[in-house]
């Protein structure tokens, strides 16, 4: 392994089984926990990228710059679950000593339950494959389509009543399932809002940033971002009522 830079961003994934894929990114910023489910996608074979474990086994550390003292300052924290790891994370990271603090949980993505049922599709991850792997500057092999973007409407700066609707639909590549679900979804606005709505449809491994802004870990997710409060729908899209109930401001 190569020797860190001084300042840094340090991202790791692991899986149930323990294998490690991390990222040393001296720029902070080229480099996300998304991209690292790509790696495990072509290493293990997976038929999708395993988004859902960025929630659960995850870790970041970032040194940088104090600008007044000029002293090199560090934050280091992981998901609990990965906690047990921090010595192995020092030694890939060469940040000897570094105490890893827990994130909080997320406990609608990582209750044992909800992991459980990824289990049947995703068995590679709960084995052990000895992995430890450093993502450099080579992108991972995934094919997927450019982001989508729909507009309708002229929805401008202000208020609920003059902005109308703002909803991100966050996916993984291209297909007709994505289509479908636009199809579904332009029509329910359609039929639903008497007012101007802005539909932004995001594909996450072309644009993982956004997607860990808005963390997002899983695909297919609907959220609306405005009117506030910001609701979300977590991946089947098909229950008519459940998206109402999303565009639904009254009594909020």
């Amino acid at each position: 392994m190569n020797s860190s830079p001084r300042v840094f961003k340090g991202i790791a994934l692991f899986t149930p089984g323990g294998d490690l894929v991390y990222c040393i990114d001296p720029y902070k910023q080229s480099r996300w926990h998304i991209h690292l489910c790509g790696v495990f996608q072509q290493l293990l074979d997976l038929p999708e990228p395993p988004h859902f474990l960025v929630p659960c086994y995850a870790a970041t550390i970032d040194r940088w710059l104090d600008p007044h003292t000029q002293q090199l300052q560090t934050t280091a924290e992981a998901a609990l679950p990965v906690l047990r790891y921090q010595s192995l994370l020092n030694v890939v990271f060469k940040t000897d000593g570094v105490i890893w603090q827990a994130t909080p949980p997320w406990k609608e993505f990582c209750d044992p339950i909800v992991l459980s049922t990824y289990r049947q599709q995703f068995p590679q991850l709960w084995e052990n494959h000895d992995l430890l792997v450093q993502y450099k500057t080579a992108e991972p092999d995934i094919h997927s389509a450019p982001a989508l973007r729909t507009r309708i409407g002229e929805p401008s700066l202000g208020t609920s009543e003059t902005q109308g609707h703002v909803l991100r639909l966050f996916v993984s590549g291209y297909s007709m399932a994505t289509e479908r679900t636009l199809h579904k979804l332009h029509q329910l606005l359609e039929e639903s809002l008497g007012q101007p709505y802005t539909l932004k449809v995001i594909d996450v491994s072309q644009h993982p940033d956004q997607a860990e802004l808005d963390q997002v870990f899983a695909t297919p997710t609907l959220m609306r971002v405005w009117p506030q409060p910001v609701r979300r729908i977590v991946g089947n899209l098909e229950n008519t009522d459940q998206l109402l109930g999303l565009l639904q401001v009254a009594d909020e």
